[in-house]
């Protein structure tokens, strides 16, 4: 068939891989960062000038990096919110990532639909700051005048497929960038146009919302844009993931998604209910505290980095002498407890040794993760095998404990472009359903990547026993905290 390439805009930079479409092998690739002028030491501005996307994209496709490439997949950052106005013209700069201003303006969209549950069976989920629908009631409530002025709605990549396609008349979206917008249901596939009057306080145009192997359109030059998607959505694609299939992501803060074949509509929050990029589901649970807890844990010890922090918990045992953490050090979603602090719990003369306290932390992370995923196996989530994600999945003290405390085998992957993968593997989805050798209903198989196993074997029993000693501290603690 030839070659294709995907294009993955995250929050700082531009990566392209141009893969083979027939293995997915991945023959060339670039980057360049985002031209975002933002001063050393300074948090990442939460305003930004699209055209900052564009130019980077310039930058890493160039040297004839996309010679011979004859369909092109888009993924990009999601909650990137680009209001446009009647002309096709941005009214202020794109509104990205975690947008703190917007957290009263999330209470106020809850209230007046209702309260969570009104909003999870609207569209899966609840409001928080970060996503569109958030952002929008921010900009009717500061920046009244730009929120009239808005015509149009659109996300990173729905704006970046726009572009390379020249501006059509026609925009268009994808399910899995839609289904985090707070305005499209993934369990109906429809938008909710009155939560967008609700937030911005009048209608606004909304892109097409196109079928995961569908084409967005033809280039000027003859390239095919496939429909594009959000980043989750892109990765889970290039990792190949199926049913039966979860992610771990251990960031700062940590989340689990699986794939599933319907949409959750969940009262108290927790779930958000998004769509992938094939048709089926991705249920996401999201904790606070992941990567922070080892983080603030090895500054308390004197450490200078994790894999020092790693290195001091091998020298403890599973079940840390007793000693539990409650990592909740930012208070906490999963459970729902905004307002607490972290606990320390177990202390005895014997257990209070800096390996002990080293390995309680890696637990507490990793049993608050094992939580989110008992939120989707509660669910009817079936999850047989787990994807291990970030830079932490590495640390030997997360590869010998995760196993044991998720149940389940660990796949840790080796460190690659997935969410470029998965949009180049989109790309060749819609050039081969264009040209007639592909399925619409079937994207092509791609070698999968390549990743180290873990089984729980021997030790699922001392897993099952530690989870159930950070269990009861937390119930002793936060009684009921994860009823409904």
């Amino acid at each position: 068939m030839g070659i294709v390439a995907g294009l993955d805009s995250s929050p700082d930079f531009t990566r392209i891989v141009v893969c083979d479409t027939d293995t997915g092998a991945v023959l060339r690739q670039g980057y360049a960062p985002h031209p975002v002028d933002t001063p050393d030491g300074a948090a990442r501005p939460s305003d930004v000038d699209p055209q900052a996307w564009l130019l980077s994209l310039g930058e890493a496709a160039g040297g004839g990096l996309l010679e011979g490439v004859q369909a092109i997949g888009v993924s990009a950052q999601q909650n990137a919110l680009i209001p446009l106005d009647a002309q096709g013209s941005t009214v202020r700069p794109a509104m990205v990532g975690g947008d703190k201003r917007a957290q009263v303006a999330a209470a106020d969209l809850i209230d007046a639909l209702g309260g969570r549950e009104a909003w999870a069976q609207a569209v899966g989920c609840v409001p928080q700051a970060a996503q569109p629908v958030t952002k929008l009631r921010w900009l009717a409530k500061t920046e009244p005048e730009n929120a009239r002025r808005t015509a149009v709605l659109l996300q990173a990549h729905d704006w970046l497929v726009w572009q390379l396609l020249g501006r059509p008349v026609r925009r268009t979206t994808d399910r899995g960038g839609a289904s985090g917008t707070g305005y499209w249901s993934a369990a109906t596939g429809a938008y909710r146009p009155d939560l967008v009057e609700l937030a911005l306080g009048h209608q606004a145009m909304l892109p097409d919302v196109i079928g995961p192997s569908d084409a967005a359109g033809t280039t000027p030059e003859g390239l095919l844009i496939s429909a594009g998607t959000g980043e989750t959505m892109a990765a889970a694609f290039g990792l190949g993931l199926g049913f039966g299939d979860a992610v771990v992501s251990l960031g700062a803060s940590g989340s689990v998604m699986a794939v599933h074949t319907e949409a959750l509509a969940d009262t108290s929050g927790m779930i958000t209910s998004l769509a992938d990029a094939t048709g089926m589901h991705l249920p996401v649970v999201t904790t606070l505290n992941a990567v922070r807890a080892l983080r603030g844990t090895a500054e308390l010890l004197g450490l200078a980095d994790l894999e020092a922090l790693s290195d001091l918990a091998m020298k403890s045992t599973p079940g840390s002498h007793g000693l539990v953490m409650l990592p909740y050090l930012e208070g906490e979603r999963t459970p729902n407890l905004p307002h607490t602090a972290g606990t320390l719990a177990g202390l005895r003369r014997e257990s209070m040794r800096a390996e002990h306290l080293a390995r309680a932390a890696f637990e507490g992370m990793l049993c608050g993760l094992a939580d989110a995923l008992d939120v989707l196996r509660g669910r009817g989530v079936e999850v047989r095998r787990i994807f291990l994600l970030g830079q932490a999945a590495e640390l030997q003290a997360v590869q010998a404990a995760a196993p044991m405390l998720f149940g389940a085998q660990v796949v840790v992957p080796q460190p690659a472009d997935y969410a470029a993968i998965g949009a180049a593997r989109q790309a060749a989805w819609a050039l081969g359903v264009s040209q007639g050798t592909l399925d619409p209903r079937t994207p092509p198989v791609w070698q999968g990547a390549a990743a180290q196993v873990l089984e729980p074997g021997d030790e699922l029993a001392v897993g099952q026993a530690v989870r159930q000693q950070f269990i009861s501290v937390r119930e002793q603690t936060h009684p009921g905290a994860f009823r409904s």
